[in-house]
């Protein structure tokens, strides 16, 4: 996509811009395109100083960081490792307004070739593709609040890391419990773990209200282990695209999914943080939701032998929906952040 043009109608629907932002973008859409074109495919890096305020938190799973000048410095060195790196919008589904902030979800597909030292080691020349995620909220012609979630794991073995002594050397560097991402993991831990376990009703009408049917449907799959309710959130033929793994297809194998996962997590709950449903695409109904996990590692296969870990996961998915139902997914994580999370238990 042309980064300087798309087809949605302007937001708030007002032509000619946005209420604070500079006159040059016309909705949020065109703010979240141009701004990270410009920063990574542009090399304007120094541009994050204009379009990132001075406090801006950015959370991720791997790490916290503060500021416009920590997030200059972490592109200039992940464009340092991937200096090709390109990053493609298949999506950009937002809500809120000027005055609250307007939140988007921008589900990305990277490209990347390592030619240069990175966080997994020296360059390996081999290329990569994965999806992430990043949630902004902006104001003001800056971004003041982003949760950016990355297919970590995917990077690694596209990259030909030994995913298990990476993690076992992550997972041995000091964490000191009174960092700001300690106290980060931990109090969103609590949060998430110390919310009701209680089923939530579906709307009389799904087509109307997805994003309900959305919130409602994590709720009672993850914290109330309704798995079976895969099959009526989903289309009998959807396609989910999770993280690190193959397309799902079908809601036999979608249900399979959540049961391996809360398998390993058998004490979860799940916080739905954020929905919203408009999109640059207008093929069908879309709908963003972030939100955050919380449990146990007490089972499950899927990273390793139980240690009891209290594992954070914090997630973005996007759905397309048609007729009410969801006919495919795109949902990102960590899970090298979590391998390292239950790789710190396991160390002591």
């Amino acid at each position: 996509m042309d980064p300087q043009h798309h087809d949605s109608a302007p937001a708030d629907g007002a032509p000619g811009g946005l209420p604070g932002f500079d006159p040059e973008f016309r909705d949020i859409v065109d703010y979240i395109l141009r701004i990270t074109y410009r920063i990574w495919e542009g090399k304007q890096v120094g541009l994050c100083y204009d379009y990132y305020s001075e406090d801006c938190p950015v959370y991720t799973l791997a790490g916290y960081s503060q500021g416009a000048e920590v997030v200059t410095q972490n592109t200039i060195r992940t464009l340092g490792g991937f200096p090709d790196r390109t990053l493609h919008a298949d999506n950009i589904v937002w809500g809120g307004d000027a005055e609250t902030g307007y939140h988007s979800s921008h589900l990305i597909s990277t490209h990347m070739t390592n030619l240069g030292p990175s966080e997994f080691g020296p360059a390996t020349g081999r290329e990569a593709t994965i999806q992430v995620i990043a949630h902004c909220v902006c104001r003001e012609n800056r971004i003041v609040e982003e949760w950016l979630v990355r297919d970590n794991l995917s990077l690694a073995r596209q990259l030909g890391v030994d995913v298990n002594a990476w993690v076992e050397q992550k997972a041995a560097e000091p964490l000191a419990s009174d960092s700001t991402f300690a106290k980060w993991l931990g109090s969103e831990f609590d949060r998430v773990s110390n919310l009701p376990r209680e089923r939530r009703a579906y709307p009389a009408d799904a087509a109307a209200d997805p994003e309900a049917v959305i919130a409602a449907s994590l709720n009672n799959i993850w914290s109330t282990r309704l798995v079976g309710d895969a099959n009526l959130l989903y289309a009998e033929d959807a396609v989910l695209h999770a993280s690190a793994r193959d397309a799902i297809r079908g809601t036999t194998d979608i249900a399979r999914f959540y049961m391996d996962m809360l398998s390993c997590l058998p004490d979860a709950k799940v916080a739905v943080d954020y929905t919203c449903k408009n999109s640059m695409l207008d093929d069908a109904t879309y709908v963003a939701a972030r939100w955050a996990l919380a449990g146990h590692h007490t089972g499950g296969t899927l990273w390793g032998p139980a240690t009891g870990a209290p594992v954070f996961i914090l997630g973005e998915s996007q759905y397309k929906l048609v007729d009410g139902k969801v006919v495919e997914e795109w949902l990102v994580f960590d899970e090298l952040a979590i391998l390292t999370q239950v790789a710190r238990a396991r160390l002591g």
